[in-house]
């Protein structure tokens, strides 16, 4: 059994989230997804909106498969901690660990980053902005990680984007309901036209 990790802050989670998601689910035989508090970020809103907001975003999905499922007890500030939940769960299985580019730098700082490293393969999505260059590769292939680079690259938008300016084009029509009915998020701008500014 092939399963995809795919851990993310979903502060909140994007439209960009869900095409990786849609794309993951057509190449693995599950693709488990999680709201995790990352620990060199500071989160805007509490966990538990981040948890319905991601499975808002999973149910807009449009895959036959059905196979990407939120699977929040994976959730821990630690990856590696994640993993050894991942495989009490599904004892014979391979495992992939999806970030995006942005977090090639920061995975040399993460927990036991190579015992992490010897257990998984790890995807990494190109993300706008964040360009995968030889240096960052080289420095997680020395700590032992086995990388596969994705063959698309990520959409122009993102979680922190739509917090700073409020871009509503960043998320998906379900997610944007949960934001105005919560009044989760405030422009940074008050002067734009955003819906969720309480």
């Amino acid at each position: 059994m092939q399963i995809a990790l795919f851990g993310t802050s979903a502060d909140p989670p994007t439209a960009g989230h869900q095409k990786v998601l849609k794309w993951l689910s057509q190449c693995f035989d599950l693709v488990a997804v999680w709201a995790a508090e990352n620990p060199f970020k500071s989160h805007k809103v509490p966990l538990e909106h981040r948890v319905v907001m991601l499975q808002l975003l999973i149910e807009g999905i449009d895959s036959h498969r059905h196979n990407v499922n939120l699977q929040q007890d994976l959730s821990s500030l630690r990856t590696l901690e994640t993993l050894d939940k991942a495989k009490q769960k599904w004892q014979c299985a391979e495992y992939t660990l999806v970030v995006g580019s942005d977090l090639l730098t920061q995975l040399p700082r993460w927990y036991r980053i190579k015992d992490l490293l010897q257990q998984v393969q790890l995807f990494v999505v190109p993300r706008p902005g964040y360009a995968i260059n030889d240096t960052s590769l080289q420095g997680v292939k020395q700590l032992g990680a086995k990388i596969t680079i994705a063959p698309f690259t990520g959409l122009d938008v993102s979680s922190t984007s739509y917090r700073e300016s409020g871009n509503s084009n960043a998320l998906t029509p379900a997610v944007i309901d949960y934001i105005n009915q919560q009044h989760l998020y405030k422009c940074q701008d008050i002067t734009q036209n955003c819906l969720h500014v309480r």
